[in-house]
């Protein structure tokens, strides 16, 4: 190894990896052996893709909330989201997955987000697998996961916590978050050996009992219940609820194949993606 290598800020060769944001995300998938990388942005973009996914809806990832998403959107045939405080009666699909589980969801739905949908955008480019992971959904990822051999060292596994941006634009790394990525940790296992950074992430979340309480006294929680979306804290801590697992495919996430739908009869995945 080069004697400045910075091989290090991969976390190779442990076969489960977690780091921050963006940057996190890249670095991570930097060395091209990252198989599958599960994004968490709890509050809320991945909460709200578990809930649209739960509905049957595709949903399309997009970087930038600006007017190049509307023609994104009329490209696919699909809805928009707008801003949360920009939904109206015709237009009721927002980042609020409170919203989006009030509202009758169009079969593909556009879901700006500079935080989640950005990384998940960077690596699929990268050429990984990426998986949409909250709290919802933690069990149901981490086990289908650990089901198709990923967090192996032939296959690892990276977790990357979104978290928030300061005004300046700086990364602010949030508590949902963490415990959103610990959740999906604990519940994949440790198959091919947990770095010390996925380590923490486990421990954060097995040490906090009450996921609500955390969730609505974090800054994050605390930022939106002071614009009125309590019920989107709330929802987002709704552990284990949801046994859909949103694959980006094709550009949108869906439901993983092998997943059975609400509505089906529950049946083990019987291939891997």
């Amino acid at each position: 190894m080069p004697p400045h290598s910075d091989h290090w800020s991969t976390q190779s060769p442990y076969g489960v990896r977690c780091e921050w944001g963006l940057d996190g995300a890249r670095r991570l998938t930097a060395a091209g052996d990252v198989a599958c990388l599960v994004v968490v942005d709890v509050l809320s973009f991945t909460t709200a893709v578990s809930v649209a996914v739960d509905a049957g809806t595709r949903v399309f990832p997009y970087r930038w909330r600006d007017e190049t998403a509307a023609a994104f959107a009329g490209a696919r045939d699909a809805g928009l989201a707008v801003g949360r405080g920009a939904a109206t009666p015709t237009t009721p699909w927002s980042l609020s997955p409170a919203a989006l589980r009030a509202a009758r969801l169009p079969a593909r739905l556009v879901l700006p987000s500079p935080n989640g949908s950005t990384i998940a955008a960077a690596a699929a480019d990268a050429g990984c697998l990426v998986v949409a992971g909250c709290l919802r959904n933690a069990r149901a990822v981490g086990s289908w996961a650990a089901l198709h051999g990923y967090g192996s060292a032939e296959k690892p596994l990276a977790v990357a916590p979104a978290g928030e941006r300061w005004p300046d634009g700086g990364l602010r790394p949030a508590l949902e978050d963490l415990l959103g990525a610990g959740a999906v940790i604990a519940a994949l296992g440790t198959p091919g050996g947990l770095s010390p950074e996925a380590r923490a992430a486990v421990a954060a979340f097995t040490s906090t009992p009450d996921l609500g309480a955390a969730l609505a006294g974090c800054a994050s929680g605390r930022e939106l219940a002071a614009r009125a979306y309590e019920g989107d804290v709330a929802l987002a801590a709704e552990s284990d609820t949801s046994d859909a697992v949103p694959l980006l495919q094709g550009g949108a996430f869906d439901r993983a194949p092998g997943v059975p739908s609400p509505s089906s009869p529950k049946a083990p995945p019987d291939h891997a993606p």
